[in-house]
């Protein structure tokens, strides 16, 4: 089987009613970023960022996958498909895909805050202060905020280097380091972007196949492009 590796983005989930992660405001669900996205933010008022992602958590817990986590999940019986997502929901997931690598982290886990690798998976439930990890220190969310290392990233681009076909859904390639990993996929290899705008910072990549839709439509159009030409 060919290796399919896809780098997912905020527009795929937006379409099951997540939002997007940064309106053209600036703010997240009426929050300055840095608020409730930053290590300050946290250190500030730790209540407000716990009280932030439970409040998304719950929302994740409800949301459905759509057409285009569907369609991706569908692909694996034709290819070996990676998905790597920048998205911290588990839409993935609930649609069926087995291969999921989160790059910014996971709204359904948590960890110590004094030792990352200790995480607990805690489903929708929410997460108050006083609540302890097994260490004894207290629960954060286990989601990569700016200022952060992004631990996934060295993984990502192992399998974005040893790619196939090489696909970007619903992200604009301006977050970093995501945004970066197109460019470890070899030169040669096709290339398909699904969004509705086409990223700017495109121009300077080779090979691009543009499907301008939205996930829920390019996506199963993408997925029958894949299977009758890289079958």
């Amino acid at each position: 089987m060919k290796k399919l590796v896809v780098l997912t983005g905020a527009g795929i989930s937006a379409e099951s009613g997540l939002k997007t992660f940064r309106d053209s405001d600036g703010l997240w669900e009426n929050h300055r970023i840095e608020d409730v996205a930053t290590p300050e933010g946290w250190a500030k008022n730790p209540a407000l960022v716990l009280q932030f992602y439970n409040e998304r958590r719950a929302k994740a817990v409800d949301a459905k996958p759509n057409a285009g986590h569907l369609a991706l999940a569908e692909l694996e019986k034709y290819f070996e498909v990676n998905i790597i997502t920048q998205n911290v929901d588990n839409l993935h997931e609930k649609a069926g895909s087995t291969n999921v690598l989160h790059l910014h982290g996971e709204l359904t886990k948590v960890r110590s805050v004094k030792n990352q690798h200790l995480i607990t998976d805690i489903g929708g439930k929410a997460i108050e202060i006083g609540d302890l990890g097994e260490d004894g220190q207290q629960l954060r969310p286990h989601i990569v905020w700016f200022g952060e290392a992004v631990p996934m990233i060295e993984s990502a681009t192992d399998i974005s280097m040893n790619a196939d076909i090489f696909v970007v859904v619903g992200t604009s390639l301006q977050v970093y380091p995501a945004a970066g990993l197109i460019h470890y996929v070899n030169k040669t290899v096709p290339k398909f972007i699904v969004d509705p705008h086409i990223p700017e910072a495109s121009s300077n990549y080779r090979s691009i196949t543009f499907i301008t839709e939205t996930a829920t439509v390019g996506v199963p159009q993408l997925a029958e492009i894949l299977i009758r030409d890289f079958q």
